[in-house]
């Protein structure tokens, strides 16, 4: 049996692909055992533990050398519980040790366009807020897969876009910086350990050649069983993957005041054409 035969298992449940790797390594191990972690210790993190993040981060793929992302952290106790209220009084914020809020970042652009006087136009366009949205993105997985190299865990916080002036005003960012997403950063708390959550099977995503919207139905279905089964087996009560999904789009209301983002980011300096 091939040594991704059990995380495999893991993230698929009965749906999980035939594995033809003859063996496993230490980098696949640990990206397959990835969980979202939501209980942490108040055990700080050993000196040089951010900067070396950051330089994982940083050694990410980024559009153009662009490199149109920046990252806040935040380990003081009273801005984290501010920042926890912003996004939905998500206690994690407040318990996690470091609280990473990353960030698109066109200002520094612009400065430097300024600085070689010249026009700055196309920081006004769509494709260089996708940019900076994306590099922050690679920059944060990254970082995210580092840190549990090194014995620690995470856990991404959408929440950080349900309120974006008040995030900006709370972390000093200048017009052309918005805050994508947060991440918490600790040691999870053994006590109440997380679970590695089964993903659609690869039916539902890989497709070859062309895409296929039909072709996704019966492992979509098969997801809800899967799921269904999970969440029976850790004692919560929850409805199917598919009524989750449904209900999540279902409304301008259901998006917890994301849907006004277009605004909050012209108010946030960008044009956005």
């Amino acid at each position: 049996m091939s040594e991704l035969a059990g995380p495999l298992a893991d993230r698929y449940g009965a749906q999980a692909p035939a594995n033809r790797l003859a063996t496993a390594n230490a980098v696949l191990d640990l990206l397959l055992k990835h969980r979202s972690v939501r209980s942490y210790l108040p055990t700080p993190l050993p000196a040089g533990t951010l900067e070396t993040l950051v330089a994982a981060a940083q050694s990410a793929s980024t559009s153009s050398n662009l490199q149109a992302w920046s990252v806040v952290a935040v380990e003081d106790p009273e801005r984290k519980a501010r920042l926890s209220q912003l996004v939905g009084n998500q206690a994690h914020v407040r318990a996690a040790p470091l609280f990473l809020v990353w960030l698109a970042d066109l200002a520094r652009l612009e400065e430097i366009a300024r600085r070689q006087a010249l026009a700055s136009e196309g920081l006004d366009y769509l494709e260089l807020l996708l940019v900076g949205v994306i590099d922050a993105a690679l920059a944060a997985q990254n970082a995210a897969v580092a840190l549990e190299s090194l014995a620690l865990s995470c856990v991404y916080i959408g929440g950080i876009r349900n309120q974006p002036e008040a995030v900006a005003a709370e972390l000093g960012l200048p017009p052309g910086v918005f805050g994508v997403f947060g991440m918490c950063v600790g040691y999870e708390d053994p006590a109440r350990p997380a679970q590695v959550k089964p993903r659609l099977p690869q039916g539902a995503v890989l497709h070859r050649e062309q895409y296929s919207l039909k072709a996704q139905v019966p492992a979509i279905d098969d997801y809800d069983r899967v799921m269904a089964e999970f969440y029976e087996s850790h004692g919560m009560q929850q409805p199917d993957w598919s009524s989750t999904v449904a209900n999540r789009v279902k409304s301008a209301n259901a998006l917890n005041g994301r849907d006004r983002l277009a605004a909050a980011l012209h108010a946030l300096g960008f044009k956005i054409r």
